[in-house]
């Protein structure tokens, strides 16, 4: 019988080897998390992709719908908790003017606080029947981050959110242009402070880095009208 024999490759040869196969794209390196712990390979970061149910318009203020800056708004998914108080506990819609419904204090604006307004709110209104409620408002589901889009687009319609969004990446969701599209003139349609604005957004600005900042990030309502 041959005997086998066995190569032995020395650590520079390894270290050669494993530069070679990371610059072909061969090896992914894994980066690591604050806590020292390896992220997943899947992960990629909140503003970098495009999600959509085709699925944060703009988050108006962060992506994460527990933080304390996101707005709350019409059709949110939440759950309010009263600590050892089932009956008073909610898991609820926000309707369509705004409001939640809960038992004891009745109706309470949601729309336009973040969870953490919301929840001092609940408190307040409790402690004419609680003397020291300990109330929590937790976000189960985003309903209501949904632009726009309509004219020369392949799929015209509301498209919901679940991430900061821009133009271009919303336009994409939406299938992009028909052939017919007017990519110069389209026209972004939204409200501030209670006024409609008129934007007019040139494309092919946007692409040839004339007018980066065209790009804008959705709002919450945004619609984007291709002519």
């Amino acid at each position: 019988m041959g005997t086998k024999k066995m190569l032995w490759i020395g650590p520079l040869a390894v270290l050669a080897i494993t530069f070679f196969m990371s610059a072909c794209g061969m090896v992914q390196v894994i980066p690591k998390s604050d806590d020292g712990k390896f992220r997943s390979q899947n992960s990629t970061s909140s503003k970098g992709r495009m999600v959509a149910s085709i699925s944060p318009s703009v988050l108006p203020g962060s992506s994460d719908p527990n933080a304390t800056d996101y707005i709350l708004g019409e059709e949110d998914h939440i759950e309010i908790l009263v600590w050892k108080n089932e009956e008073l506990s909610r898991t609820v819609f926000i309707r369509p003017d705004g409001k939640i419904s809960l038992p004891l204090i009745g109706d309470v604006q949601a729309a336009g606080l973040t969870p953490n307004e919301l929840k001092d709110s609940i408190k307040v209104l409790l402690r004419r029947f609680k003397k020291t409620p300990e109330v929590s408002v937790i976000v189960r589901e985003i309903n209501s981050l949904t632009v726009f889009l309509i004219g020369e687009i392949l799929r015209p319609g509301k498209i919901q959110l679940r991430s900061e969004t821009t133009l271009l990446q919303a336009i994409t969701l939406a299938g992009g242009f028909s052939e017919f599209a007017n990519r110069k003139k389209i026209v972004l349609l939204r409200k501030e402070n209670g006024i409609d604005k008129r934007i007019t957004i040139n494309y092919n600005d946007i692409l040839s880095g004339r007018n980066s900042e065209a790009n804008v990030v959705l709002k919450r309502g945004d619609t984007i009208l291709v002519p």
